[in-house]
């Protein structure tokens, strides 16, 4: 059997995209730091995203059944520090500037991309709930002059890829 602290060890040298997750509906607006979110197919648009059910938004996103896969650029370590963070919802959300898309599940204005979603099934897969979600609308923000870099999570730290030209 493998430990859980081992496993743990070994993930960490498997570099992932860090996102936002956020999601707004009866239950209220929450959101948490993610970094197992995953495109399972193009037809139709699905992603794979993990939450840990001890989470204090877990029931929020179960019962709201939307969310929003805000994928974060090098700039946006504050926010993902907010979310990753105890701070409550309203104060995380002061973070970056908010808007929506057709579920109304918040989206990240200067995120990479924005992956608004339908939570279309739950599995619950140890101490983790495996959200399938059907891509209902997309955000890309491709400002002139925008930061190409990506926000990742390597070793225990953030790190950025991506390439940037230099004048």
């Amino acid at each position: 059997m493998i430990e859980a602290t081992t496993f743990r060890n070994a993930m960490s040298s498997l570099p992932t995209a860090v996102n936002v997750v956020t999601t707004d509906g009866e239950s209220g607006c929450h959101g948490f730091t993610a970094s197992a979110v995953c495109s399972v197919t193009d037809t139709p648009p699905t992603l794979l995203v993990c939450m840990n059910q001890s989470s204090r938004s877990h029931k929020p996103f179960l019962d709201n059944k939307v969310l929003s896969v805000n994928v974060l650029g090098a700039q946006h370590e504050p926010v993902s520090n907010a979310f990753a963070s105890k701070l409550c919802s309203d104060e995380r959300f002061a973070h970056g500037a908010w808007t929506a898309l057709k579920t109304g599940a918040p989206i990240l204005t200067d995120a990479l991309v924005s992956f608004d979603c339908e939570i279309e099934q739950i599995q619950e897969v140890g101490t983790h709930s495996v959200f399938m979600c059907r891509v209902v609308a997309i955000h890309q923000d491709r400002q002139e002059n925008a930061p190409e870099e990506s926000l990742v999570y390597f070793n225990r730290a953030y790190h950025h890829v991506g390439q940037v030209e230099v004048a």
